[in-house]
């Protein structure tokens, strides 16, 4: 499944409502805000039981705003690097997958999605109200909590018992929009409740997939399903692991407290990183698929994103903090150009640090992301990375 990335700009609730030709002008200086501000606008103001949103958004306010084309292929749509059949493919843009408008040229559309850029045979996509047709039907809702801890309830009300707790940043697919309240899927654990005033919505829709990204994904769940096998492996050995477990520690205590293992170890030290470095990939990737628990460092029964790294490098025998910022400032900081396998990098929302993921190659990295997907694995720069940093010498 090719990972949903935002093509459009979060508005926050309440903030822009269409009450003049005046303010959609405003609205439309925003970089692609358009469809995004008018999906907001609808769920936001509609009274309505059954939202008819196809009719809403073949109003004049949705000409405003008539460059976003989505994919209606039986697969996918190649993208070429120049508008011509002959030229090079650059990326796919699959069924119902979204892109922005650039310019037409001929029969050919130049779109931007995701990170490739290119073209795409007009016949290929729709736009207009056939565009929005799709998106009613296509959109993804999500809530992104906009508050240090918010609170999800079993029932919409203040005094209802609280399921679990999330951090600021956090995104939940949207269920339900009601009264003040939003219901939305916690994964694992089912559904719940929490207050419109504590959360941003937006509308998300599949992009497209660049064929470097294509490669590193297939190379991603390669290495998952090896990792899988290695460690069914290892369950059939557990007694003999059990006894090379205290071998090990017994030898990362000399390298710490003896001199002479140091010096033993420096002549190796760049065999000794990269195999630390894939220990610690293979064992992350045996939990792909596991929950998400805000506050949990359990990889089989639910751990928050910092307890995923935390704990990953625990049980390989690195100690680092507890929470993401924490995490930031005490590993080695590299670039992110530098980073390898084995590296944390870091993504920050309001210019704060609020998430954690460990790369694994490839263009890749894996974490504990939202009760909605759990541990998962996805493109590095599905988020923009602010830092990396590296607790493996």
């Amino acid at each position: 499944m090719i990972k949903i990335r935002k093509i459009v700009t979060y508005c926050m609730i309440g903030t822009i409502a269409f009450a003049s030709r005046a303010t959609i002008s405003k609205a439309a200086e925003m970089p692609i805000a358009g469809i995004d501000v008018l999906l907001s606008d609808f769920y936001q103001n509609s009274d309505k039981d059954s939202k008819d949103i196809k009719n809403y958004l073949s109003s004049d306010l949705f000409k405003e705003y008539a460059d976003i084309s989505f994919a209606q292929v039986t697969d996918y749509v190649n993208i070429r690097k120049k508008p011509s059949e002959d030229s090079k493919i650059i990326g796919k843009l699959y069924d119902n997958s979204a892109a922005t408008i650039i310019t037409k040229k001929g029969d050919w559309y130049k779109v931007k999605s995701g990170t490739v850029t290119g073209y795409i045979k007009s016949d290929f996509l729709v736009t207009g109200k056939e565009a929005a047709e799709v998106a009613d039907s296509v959109g993804t809702r999500v809530a992104t909590v906009n508050t240090t801890t918010l609170k999800v309830r079993k029932e919409t009300n203040t005094d209802a018992p609280v399921i679990t707790l999330l951090p600021v940043g956090e995104e939940l697919k949207v269920k339900k929009e009601m009264d003040g309240w939003i219901k939305v899927s916690l994964g694992s654990q089912g559904t719940g409740y929490v207050s419109a005033d504590y959360v941003d919505l937006s509308t998300e829709f599949k992009e497209a997939i660049s064929i470097e990204e294509e490669k590193a994904k297939l190379e991603a769940e390669e290495a998952a399903r090896k990792a899988a096998e290695q460690s069914q492996s290892t369950d059939s050995s557990s007694s003999n692991n059990s006894s090379n477990n205290s071998s090990n520690n017994a030898a990362r205590y000399s390298v710490k407290s003896s001199n002479s293992s140091q010096k033993k170890n420096s002549s190796s030290s760049s065999s000794n990183s990269s195999s630390t470095r894939d220990k610690i990939v293979n064992y992350a990737l045996k939990f792909q698929g596991n929950p998400y628990v805000y506050g949990g460092t359990s990889l089989t029964n639910g751990t928050d994103c910092s307890g995923f790294t935390q704990s990953v490098f625990s049980d390989n025998g690195i100690y680092i903090p507890r929470d993401s910022r924490s995490q930031a400032a005490s590993g080695r900081s590299i670039s992110v150009s530098d980073i390898r396998p084995g590296d944390l990098i870091f993504y920050s929302r309001n210019g704060s640090i609020n998430h954690v993921a460990l790369y694994i190659g490839n263009g890749q990295v894996i974490s504990a992301s939202s009760p909605e997907t759990g541990i998962v694995v996805r493109s590095y720069n599905y988020r923009q990375p602010v830092k990396a940093v590296s607790y493996i010498n």
